[in-house]
């Protein structure tokens, strides 16, 4: 009994002992666990580098960004320019001899082939994967993965010349009025303009009739099925050819030309992206309209390709942690939004674009309110095979050749191209 009475004392003594330290011993647990947050980043390095497109504005916004990340870091953000175009070759070489960046920053379609080549290794969103728009998030995952942070969300859509066009076209079958109407090939006057021989910007039309590039199940691409020669397909490609016979697209139409004639005012409506915006406005001033791509004949809204830029990182790099570090700081809401500012490309973030800023834009809101209807591009290795075999073929669309035929050899091309590259 003595001993019983003994035991129950001393647990007692230790309940109210512990009830007693509670408080304090959980705050010391949560300073803990914040030191070992920071315990868990490795030293911080003198300088991290970064690839970045070599276009002015863009140079300028990322400028601030990293400057204001040096302030609040004291890492050192070295910016090295280098084209979109030329940063994956240059890393495969750069990367192996110890000269490469730390983060490049791509489009997302070249995600399969970067890390088929190895050059690029998974990043971890974290708490963060919450804040990037779906289609962001969709666009920048490879294999169940994410392989970058996403930074700016562009499609295209519909601007028109106010004092051609008075009131916003909403349905197709507007823009060819306006086309019939308005196109003189002769003073190079037109209608309806887009670069009709080129997939990215004529897919709506084909995808809006049920076309596809490849067959995808909740994000999981089958190369095997693809989509550009079936009934809507043929449907996209006869709506296309009747453009060329009609006139209302010239044959050989380059962006140079369709950009020029649109900003001296000879243009009624092109079909373009966000990056022509500033360039537009110089010219055009208050005539200048922006909508999303009107509904096509059977009622569907065109679904444009989204594309998302995205800043990935090394394989190479040396500083991953800090890396990515440096990634989710470009792509928060205060970069998000100062990118926007200056380089005039629409962020991937939910809160900027819904910030008035972006919402209270006539011109950008366009932008914003098309990439609901949009579908990321396919990033699997293979879509690299598709864009020129597909692209001839419109080409031979456009001087009259057959449809169903041409499309047919085009399908056909690209399935050789994917199995000869092994690039599925």
């Amino acid at each position: 009994m003595k001993k019983g009475f003994m035991y129950l004392l001393a647990m007692f003594l230790l309940i109210g002992f512990l009830a007693a330290c509670g408080p304090d011993d959980s705050k010391k647990s949560g300073e803990k666990e914040d030191a070992k947050t920071t315990d868990e980043m490795p030293e911080k390095p003198e300088t991290l580098t970064l690839w970045v497109n070599d276009e002015e504005k863009q140079r300028e916004a990322l400028e601030k960004m990293t400057k204001k990340y040096t302030e609040e870091t004291g890492i050192k953000v070295e910016m090295i320019p280098v084209s979109m175009l030329e940063q994956i070759e240059k890393l495969d070489v750069e990367g192996p001899a110890g000269n490469g960046p730390d983060v490049i920053y791509q489009p997302h379609d070249r995600i399969g082939d970067l890390v088929l080549r190895g050059l690029v290794e998974p990043i971890d969103l974290g708490e963060k994967e919450e804040e990037y728009t779906e289609n962001a998030l969709k666009a920048v995952q490879y294999e169940e993965e994410y392989w970058g942070y996403p930074a700016v969300s562009e499609t295209y859509a519909l601007f028109y010349n106010k004092s051609r066009v008075k009131e916003e076209p909403k349905e197709m079958k507007q823009i060819m009025e306006i086309a019939e109407k308005d196109t003189n090939p002769a003073k190079d006057e037109y209608g309806f303009l887009l670069e009709a021989a080129n997939l990215y910007f004529v897919y709506p039309f084909f995808s809006g009739n049920g076309a596809y590039v490849f067959g995808n199940e909740n994000g999981k691409y089958d190369t095997t099925d693809i989509g550009l020669n079936n009934e809507g397909a043929i449907k996209g490609g006869e709506l296309v050819q009747e453009w060329y016979e009609k006139e209302y697209i010239p044959q050989d139409l380059t962006p140079d030309i369709l950009n020029g004639l649109f900003k001296e005012g000879k243009v009624s409506a092109v079909i373009n992206g966000p990056w022509m915006v500033r360039e537009y406005e110089e010219d055009l001033g208050e005539d200048l309209g922006a909508a999303p791509i009107p509904v096509l004949d059977n009622r569907e809204h065109p679904k444009s390709f989204v594309g998302i830029k995205s800043y990935m990182l090394s394989y190479y790099s040396e500083n991953k942690e800090w890396a990515q570090d440096l990634m989710a700081y470009l792509t928060n809401f205060e970069s998000s939004l100062l990118y926007y500012d200056i380089a005039g490309e629409l962020p991937a973030r939910k809160d900027a674009m819904e910030d008035p800023e972006i919402v209270e834009n006539p011109l950008y809101s366009a932008f914003a309110e098309q990439t609901k209807y949009g579908e990321p591009m396919p990033s699997v290795p293979a879509m690299q095979q598709v864009w020129e075999p597909f692209n001839d073929a419109l080409n031979f669309i456009s001087k009259g050749e057959p449809v169903e035929e041409v499309l047919n050899e085009a399908v056909e091309s690209i399935k050789q191209k994917i199995e000869s590259t092994g690039a599925n």
